[in-house]
């Protein structure tokens, strides 16, 4: 150590990072009695409170606000409103107070509750990977040695900029900085066709401006085609121009406007589009750079995730791993749900894995699209004999009030029990539908049970009891509230 190295810090648990995983390791921890100290280099609280999930909603919310309030006259007889420009200092400007509202009452307050300490800096792995120990540098250069029982490595992931040609001359925007700029693009490029892309372009659509989405296979491709298709459908009423099975070749920046121009094969031919900004999001990048994991023997794989078992421990026992830097499923709750399991393993020798089998998931785009469970696909690589039904919500009486009847409901079930193995929809609240779709899951519900429990009338859930209705009857042919 060199002689810049204060006396330093001993934890039962060294956190690197201070978003989902690891607030839930920590809280987890001290509620066991442990001593923890955490150490993260920017801003507390991870990605999803700072340029995740709440910013990305909010302005989804504020965007679905404008929308309505143009789509009303056409939805709704009798009806009228005017829609103004978009004030986008304002509307950034409020999205920033509610972010720091919120880190401050569920992170800072919350840190300070359970009584851990936080080292800003940049924490990095020394030592022999039998003993290891962390070094933190300050900004002001000062280090720190943090020695622990069990460290672990929750350092989130960064937008990935895929290898395009020309797109280190573009400028090209991310999520998180797309979501901060105080002025709105008149068109905008969007490659992606993912969760975060279909989000971002639908939001800067109803904000005002001319998108085009650029998707190289289908959108959500890991989803079922129709419900691809559906919110294809809906993506292209709202004006956005999806081209599909989309290869960017070329990135080229206009040296006078500034505008990009992208390249374009796709199975009809190649073509040329334009705008002032490109936006890319397609995918995440784990965060490892830097942090000394070959020095203890820690293992990464090809995107830099690090490797880790079931039980979130990585190749050295010591040392584990949770939440997006670990290359799974990039949702904050898997995160939360890594973050406590891990501590359980490492100080309790729980041995447990997650169960994700019925995991939801939902990306909230205006219709929603969300699942729990399998889709068909999943069915039957999984070798399971199975069927399914889908049903438009043009037969939800919920969807026809409301006057949104896109979309669609879809269950899989095991052929021979009837046993629901998974619910996906496209619909104005598909996360809700998607939330009670695990219960039903949980509980090895057969459509048969759904079919014949209670639904309230007019609810979106009341279209989950007629798709397993649809099982064993033609739905058009029921009256409301038929059993």
């Amino acid at each position: 150590m060199d002689h810049h190295l204060s006396p330093g810090t001993t934890a039962d648990l060294a956190i690197i990072g201070s978003g989902g995983a690891a607030f839930a390791a920590a809280i987890r921890a001290r509620e066991d009695g442990l001593r923890v100290v955490m150490v993260e280099r920017g801003v507390l609280g991870g990605t999803c409170v700072n340029t995740g999930c709440v910013p990305s909603k909010a302005l989804l919310a504020a965007a679905e606000a404008r929308h309505t309030a143009g789509d009303g006259v056409g939805r709704f007889a009798g009806i009228s409103a005017t829609v103004s420009p978009v004030d986008m200092p304002a509307l950034v400007e409020g999205t920033q107070r509610l972010v720091a509202q919120l880190r401050a009452e569920k992170y800072q307050d919350i840190a300070a509750a359970h009584g851990w300490e936080i080292l800003p800096g940049h924490a990095r792995f020394a030592g022999a990977p039998e003993d290891p120990v962390l070094t933190v540098t300050a900004q002001d250069g000062t280090v720190t040695a943090v020695e622990a029982q069990h460290h672990l490595i929750a350092t989130g992931s960064r937008p990935t900029l895929p290898p395009v040609p020309g797109l280190e001359d573009v400028t090209p925007l991310t999520s998180t900085s797309a979501m901060q700029q105080e002025t709105l693009p008149g068109s905008l490029l969007v490659l992606g066709g993912g969760p975060v892309a279909l989000e971002q372009a639908q939001l800067f659509a109803r904000l005002g401006s001319q998108v085009t989405l650029l998707v190289r296979s289908r959108l959500v491709s890991r989803e079922e085609p129709e419900a691809s298709h559906a919110l294809t459908e809906a993506l292209r009423e709202d004006g956005i121009r999806v081209v599909l099975q989309a290869a960017v070749d070329r990135l080229r920046a206009d040296p006078v406007t500034s505008s990009v121009t992208a390249e374009v094969r796709t199975p009809d031919g190649g073509q040329v589009v334009s705008a002032e900004r490109l936006l890319v999001a397609v995918g995440r990048t784990p965060n490892t750079e830097d942090l000394g994991l070959e020095q203890v023997g820690v293992r990464t794989g090809q995107r830099g995730e690090v490797l880790v078992t079931e039980q979130l421990v990585s190749s050295n026992p010591r040392i584990w791993a949770a939440g997006d830097v670990t290359g799974g499923r990039e949702f904050v709750y898997v995160a939360a749900a890594q973050g406590a399991l891990m501590v359980a393993n490492a100080f309790h020798s729980a041995g447990r894995a997650l169960d994700d089998v019925h995991l939801p998931s939902v990306t909230f785009t205006s219709p929603a699209i969300a699942r729990a469970g399998m889709t068909r696909a999943m069915a039957e690589a999984a070798d399971i004999d199975h069927e399914s039904r889908t049903v438009p919500m043009s037969q939800v009486p919920r969807a026809r009030v409301q006057r949104d009847t896109r979309g669609l409901i879809t269950v899989v079930a095991q052929r021979q029990s009837g046993r629901i193995l998974g619910v996906s929809a496209v619909a104005r609240d598909a996360g809700e539908l998607a939330a009670s779709a695990v219960h039903l899951l949980d509980a090895e519900r057969t459509v048969e049970q759904v079919a014949g429990a209670w639904a309230p009338y007019l609810t979106m859930a009341e279209g989950l009891k007629l798709t397993c209705q649809a099982f064993s009857t033609d739905v058009t042919t029921l009256s409301c509230c038929a059993v």
